[in-house]
C-alpha cells in the first residue's frame, strides 16, 4: 500500500539529519542501505501477522554514508510479511485499522520534523 499525499515524497533532505529524525519515531535503518539508497522500516508485530512502513530515498547528492549525503524521500510504503517469501505491498492486501492509523500519524510526525529542520 502506497501512503500518497504524506509531503513525503519528493522531498530532499541532509541524509544524516534524516536518520536522526526517523530514529526517533521508531524507524531503524539498520543494514538496509548502499551509497545510492536507503530505506527506513518500522515494524509491527501483531499475534500473528508482521507488517511494514517503509520510507526509502536516494541520493541526489555525495554517497549515503558521507559527510554531505543529500538524499530524495519516496513514496512510504505499508506491506505484509510473508515468512519465507518477503514483504509484500500489494494494493489487495489487508491491513488492521490500528496499523494503518499508527502509520499514518508517523508519517505525518515525521513530515512535521522535517519541516521544522528545514525552517532553521
Amino acid at each position: 500500500m502506497r501512503f500518497e499525499g504524506t509531503e513525503l515524497d519528493g522531498q530532499v533532505v541532509d541524509f544524516t539529519r534524516l536518520t536522526e529524525v526517523m530514529s526517533e519515531y521508531g524507524f531503524v535503518l539498520a543494514g538496509q542501505w548502499d551509497y545510492e539508497r536507503a530505506t527506513y522500516d518500522y515494524k509491527f508485530e501483531m499475534l500473528k501477522d508482521v507488517y511494514y512502513l517503509r520510507v526509502q530515498a536516494y541520493a541526489v547528492e555525495g554517497d549515503i554514508g558521507g559527510r554531505h549525503a543529500r538524499v530524495k524521500l519516496l513514496t512510504p510504503l505499508l506491506g505484509k510479511h510473508y515468512y519465507p517469501h518477503g514483504v509484500e505491498y500489494g494494493e489487495g492486501e489487508e491491513f488492521p485499522h490500528g496499523v494503518l492509523q499508527k502509520s499514518k500519524q508517523l508519517l505525518h510526525n515525521v513530515s512535521e520534523a522535517l519541516k521544522a529542520l528545514q525552517a532553521e
